[in-house]
């Protein structure tokens, strides 16, 4: 079990990431750690470690989503202790994705890892894929 202060924390998250398929990528980053450690990797590139390169990431992605909602949030797995936690989710989306007018489910595997900085949470790590399903073996093999 989650303390509730990490519990309003990822609470914030999601909505942040409700805005974030709007194409707002700022609620989302004041959520994130400023320092050289954080790291993001989202299914639009590689992973981008150190603040700057982190916004610059998030920034991109938004990009790519128009006038999205969230849908839910699947809680996979959770751990926290005082300092640090993580949680893995599968996220749900609809959004237009790209140059595309229709919204679109979007559904992504999850794992954030929290750390509180200050006396506040902040994100210092967000991997997200769409691997939601059994895939293949040679979906693993590269170009």
């Amino acid at each position: 079990m989650l303390a509730s202060d990490l519990t309003n924390f990822i609470e914030q998250d999601h909505l942040a990431l409700d805005a974030f398929v709007k194409g707002d990528p700022e609620p989302l980053k004041d959520l994130y750690s400023r320092r050289d450690d954080v790291i993001i990797a989202n299914p639009f590139g590689p992973p981008a470690k150190g603040w700057e390169k982190a916004a610059a990431t998030m920034e991109r992605a938004a990009t790519n989503y128009r006038d999205g909602e969230a849908t839910g949030f699947e809680r996979l797995s959770e751990y926290a202790t005082a300092d640090l936690g993580y949680i893995i989710e599968v996220e749900r989306f609809r959004s237009k994705v790209g140059g595309g007018d229709k919204l679109v489910p979007i559904a992504l595997r999850v794992t954030t890892i929290f750390r509180r900085e200050e006396g506040a949470w902040r994100i210092v790590l967000r991997h997200a894929d769409p691997i939601t399903s059994a895939r293949p073996p040679a979906s693993i093999v590269g170009e």
